[in-house]
């Protein structure tokens, strides 16, 4: 009888650990490591194979006056649109062609520092609404992008600061027994209120793969393997460390997690019928815009 005992026992105890009422976490409280969490140190580097790094500067006067409501541009991409290989071209494109992988792969980079920065303390405006916006102006290339002064794109746009973006490098490498991705691109964060610098940024990166062998079956078992870093998704993956690691050097505005929430009292106290004075917008224009866009988000604030 006693291994029946026993096993009532177990059942027992394993029910009650199993039913035993959770504690709710509280949310909203201090988040740890927010700032160096994914940012890749030294060590990372030499463990991953990665010789590149990261070149930024930020404004002295970046926490005294950040930037609130931020529109990132479309990037330029410096190669020519090529799929390049040991810097060989290993597909035969048109001129056409590589005008679209051109804008697709300056257009991934800068998916990457969007969704890094949409997670900031910044207000965003959607890359759609920015395209369109500038399209519609006749932007439609680097030179004519570069010939618009921040300012107007900022009454353009409705926002404080534009980023402007560059793909650098866009290429695989492959030797066997090594192989990789090599992605590097650039960002400026520019003031559409007095056009100064506010934070700038250069990011190299490399994924590679090391695969050692000695015997000639191994050789040509982890060469073929290497060629596995090709794939989509690893490159997918070396883009948005890219734009993690840029977006990861602009420090945390303080004024605008603050501002962030006297807003939210605000509109509490403003629907509970308090009275109040009219406060500043939360998230204000730099200037009205020449021309009103039917958008919500590009609409000018109140």
């Amino acid at each position: 009888m006693r291994p029946f005992h026993l096993g009532v026992a177990l059942l027992l105890l394993l029910a009650g650990c199993a039913t035993a009422p959770q504690k709710a976490r509280p949310f909203f409280v201090a988040q740890q490591d927010a700032e160096t969490h994914g940012r890749k140190t030294w060590f990372d580097r030499l463990i991953e194979t990665d010789p590149g790094g990261v070149v930024f500067e930020v404004a002295s006067d970046y926490q005294e006056r950040p930037p609130q409501r931020i529109a990132v541009l479309p990037f330029v991409d410096q190669g020519n649109g090529d799929y390049l290989v040991n810097k060989i071209p290993v597909v035969n494109r048109s001129e056409e062609e590589r005008d679209q992988w051109s804008w697709t792969h300056a257009n991934r980079l800068r998916h990457a520092v969007i969704g890094a920065l949409a997670a900031r303390e910044f207000v965003i405006v959607p890359p759609l609404a920015v395209d369109a916006v500038l399209a519609d102006r006749g932007v439609t290339d680097r030179d004519k992008l570069l010939a618009i002064p921040p300012a107007q794109l900022g009454r353009w746009l409705n926002v404080d600061a534009v980023v402007y973006g560059e793909l650098r490098n866009y290429e695989a490498y492959y030797a066997f027994l090594v192989a990789g991705w090599q992605i590097s691109s650039s960002i400026t964060m520019v003031s559409t209120i007095d056009e100064r610098t506010i934070f700038s940024c250069a990011d190299h990166r490399y994924s590679i793969t090391i695969s050692p062998a000695l015997d000639p079956i191994d050789i040509g078992i982890n060469s073929i393997l290497n060629l596995l870093m090709f794939r989509d998704v690893t490159l997918a993956r070396t883009e948005y460390e890219v734009g993690r690691e840029i977006v990861l050097r602009l420090p945390p505005a303080e004024l605008n997690i603050a501002e962030f929430r006297r807003a939210v009292h605000r509109r509490e106290d403003s629907m509970s019928g308090r009275s109040i004075p009219p406060p500043p917008s939360a998230w204000p224009a730099t200037a009205p815009m020449e021309q009103p866009i039917s958008s919500p988000v590009l609409a000018p604030e109140s």
